[in-house]
């Protein structure tokens, strides 16, 4: 089931078989489109979380701060210049920090699809199509990261 979640995350990146070169101008918009559904996405779990306990969902936010903060300063203290394709150096750390973030997301949300199985099979499949729904969004935004920037 979890293979789903991965292979709606590649739909997202569908596009870029189609469209080779995308200008600044499409970039701009995909990663609007992208961006508002993944902050969407986030201000209703933090909703629903704060149904349940405020203080765990303050703490699991400050955490995942907290790991994007320490990622960035390894990230960009690093001796040796990261470098990706046609991108420059800022451009390939900033690329490396976004698919290393999703990386570590997408273990997690893969223990969130194992453990909702553990509540019966209607709850898993519920929450592996929830997931793989969200996915879409996140496989264009981390492609998108990806794609060379010009000057």
């Amino acid at each position: 089931m979890a293979s789903l979640t991965a292979a709606a995350t590649g739909l997202g990146a569908l596009l870029f078989i189609f469209v080779k070169d995308m200008t600044r101008r499409w970039l701009g918009v995909s990663n609007a489109v992208a961006a508002g559904l993944m902050l969407a996405a986030s201000f209703g779990l933090i909703y629903e979380g704060v149904n349940y306990s405020l203080p765990r969902v303050m703490a699991g936010a400050l955490i995942g701060l907290l790991a994007i903060v320490v990622a960035r300063h390894l990230i960009s203290h690093h001796d040796h210049a990261a470098s990706f394709a046609q991108m420059s150096a800022f451009d390939a750390r900033k690329a490396l920090l976004i698919v290393g973030v999703m990386t570590v997301h997408s273990f997690t949300e893969g223990v969130g699809v194992g453990v909702s199985f553990g509540g019966g099979q209607a709850l898993g499949l519920f929450i592996t199509l929830a997931i793989a729904v969200h996915n879409i969004p996140e496989g264009l935004a981390i492609s998108l990261v990806l794609v060379p920037r010009a000057g």
